[in-house]
């Protein structure tokens, strides 16, 4: 059993102002404690997402106002410290993973219901990195009800969220065409899916790969363009879904999703650790980087053009 005695103060990453990454900082605060329903954790690892540098830079803070100085991070693995109040589903020392708090910290807060225990033979950082796009692949899917063999169109598919829809979809026996770089094709391929180039020619390259069967659903998380031509393709918008382009989804009829519940981030968990079990699991880590860098790592997913997620280790 490791030392769970808590300290009042340990470190963590916060930024006090919107702007560029220089304005996170690396200090000591306040070690933060678990409410109703809610569990301590101290982290392991603690994964990078798009939304967190979106977040600092103010390009959300319409939607997702803060109160600085505000600590990043949504998702991470690690060891439960403490419980509060109706979270008797963990005990002290359990090792788990899910949605996290203010998750760029040594310490953090998670509710206990998100979360699932963490296997001894999925690294952490590995599983810190699940939690998020596995919950916006369930969500996503959810909606286009896919049935065995039929075609789903997936834009992005080398992406965190791509790569996990890929796998549920084709575990559900759905065809799978995939969009993805050059450098991709060989990965998409490896997990089940048709892998084309994305760019000009497409659609063109879609119906090719569907070889004279119709394309039954489109799931978008990357690309820009694509969805008039995408619902074109499947005849109308009732099963094309985006996670990434709201303001062009809403005049073509088209669903934005852009937020989970304890439902989807319970259910992605399952999924990914239902591969796991099974051996197939597939959720590439881009690099890793102490905790005290998420200056750097930030910068990095702002950058974009990695495969994998990044991931923070306090």
């Amino acid at each position: 059993m490791p030392d769970l005695t808590l300290p009042t103060e340990a470190k963590a990453v916060s930024f006090a102002a919107y702007g560029e990454a220089d304005e996170l900082r690396f200090t000591d605060m306040a070690v933060p404690q678990p409410g109703p329903g809610q569990v301590l954790l101290r982290v392991a690892a603690a994964a990078v997402n798009a939304f967190d540098w979106k977040l600092r830079r103010g390009f959300l803070q319409g939607a997702f106002p803060v109160t600085f100085p505000h600590v990043p991070g949504l998702e991470s693995a690690g060891t439960v410290v403490a419980t509060g109040p109706g979270a008797d589903s963990w005990r002290i020392g359990d090792e788990v993973f899910g949605m996290t708090l203010a998750a760029y910290a040594e310490y953090a807060v998670a509710e206990a219901a998100t979360l699932a225990a963490r296997p001894a033979d999925l690294p952490v950082t590995t599983a810190a990195g699940l939690p998020v796009a596995a919950d916006t692949a369930v969500r996503a899917l959810q909606p286009l009800d896919l049935k065995p063999g039929e075609i789903l169109l997936i834009h992005g598919a080398a992406g965190a969220v791509g790569t996990l829809a890929v796998q549920f979809a084709v575990a559900d026996g759905v065809r799978v065409i995939g969009t993805a770089g050059e450098r991709d094709q060989e990965a998409l391929r490896e997990l089940g899916a048709t892998p084309v180039r994305y760019g000009d020619g497409v659609i063109d390259r879609v119906r090719a790969a569907a070889a004279g069967d119709p394309v039954a659903a489109v799931l978008h998380t990357s690309g820009n363009g694509v969805l008039a031509d995408s619902v074109a393709l499947v005849g109308g918008p009732g099963r094309v879904i985006t996670i990434a382009a709201a303001e062009e989804a809403g005049p073509l009829g088209v669903a934005f999703t852009g937020g989970g519940t304890t439902e989807t981030a319970v259910a992605g968990l399952t999924r990914a650790l239902a591969l796991h079990a099974a051996g197939t699991l597939s959720a590439p880590v881009r690099t890793t980087l102490p905790l005290a860098d998420a200056s750097t790592a930030q910068r990095l997913s702002e950058q974009g053009g990695g495969r994998g997620k990044i991931v923070l280790l306090p």
